[in-house]
C-alpha cells in the first residue's frame, strides 16, 4: 500500500505541500534552542505544523492559516534577507529557498482550494 493511499491524499501536490509544512515546522521549532528561543521562529514552526495538521485533515480554515503564514513568512524571509544576505551566504540562500517555496505553496493551495475544503 502506497504512503499517498494511506494517509488518504488524492493529489501528489497536497502531499507535496503537506510535507513542506510538516518540515517547515519541524526545522523552526529545533532552530529555537540554537537561537535562544526566538518567539517568532516559535509561531512560524507551530502555525506550519498546524496547518500540515489541516492540510492531512482537509479543515476549511486550513486556506486561512496558509494565507496567514504567507505574510508572516514573506515578511520573515525579506527582513532576512535584508540583513543576513551578504553577510551569511548560507542563511541568505536558505531564506530565498524558504521564501519561493512559500510562494509556490501558497499559489497551489489557493488554486486548489475548492478540493481541499470538506
Amino acid at each position: 500500500m502506497s504512503l499517498g493511499s494511506k494517509i488518504n491524499v488524492e493529489s501528489k501536490g497536497v502531499l507535496m505541500n503537506l510535507v513542506f509544512y510538516l518540515a517547515v515546522g519541524m526545522i523552526f521549532l529545533a532552530l529555537l534552542p540554537m537561537t535562544d528561543f526566538a518567539p517568532h521562529l516559535g509561531i512560524i514552526g507551530i502555525f506550519s505544523l498546524i496547518a500540515s495538521y489541516g492540510m492531512f485533515r482537509k479543515r476549511n480554515w486550513t486556506i486561512w492559516l496558509i494565507v496567514i503564514l504567507f505574510f508572516v513568512a514573506t515578511t520573515f524571509s525579506v527582513y532576512m534577507l535584508y540583513y543576513y544576505l551578504f553577510s551569511d551566504y548560507l542563511l541568505g540562500i536558505g531564506m530565498l529557498a524558504y521564501l519561493i517555496l512559500t510562494w509556490v505553496s501558497t499559489a497551489y493551495v489557493a488554486s486548489k482550494r475548492g478540493s481541499l475544503e470538506s
